[in-house]
């Protein structure tokens, strides 16, 4: 079994994110975290519903695979 590599996020630490997840989900916030297999930890996480409505969520830890999207926005 092969090795699981780190994703390179580290220039995105503390940085503002949207991820496209899995089911049409969208959620922004700030990274605060990740391991080799691209769980994510998004603090000050607002999640966007379809309606347009946007939903303040706080901390959360989304798991790698249902990450579809990840989108800065901010300057890198």
């Amino acid at each position: 079994m092969s090795k699981a590599h780190p994703p390179e996020l580290k220039k995105y630490m503390d940085k503002r994110l949207t991820l496209k997840l899995n089911g049409y989900r969208q959620i922004t916030g700030v990274l605060r975290g990740f391991d080799p297999f691209m769980n994510i930890v998004i603090d000050e996480c607002i999640e966007e519903l379809k309606t347009g409505e946007k939903r303040p969520i706080g901390m959360v830890v989304v798991r790698g695979n249902s990450v579809v999207l990840l989108e800065s926005q901010e300057r890198i």
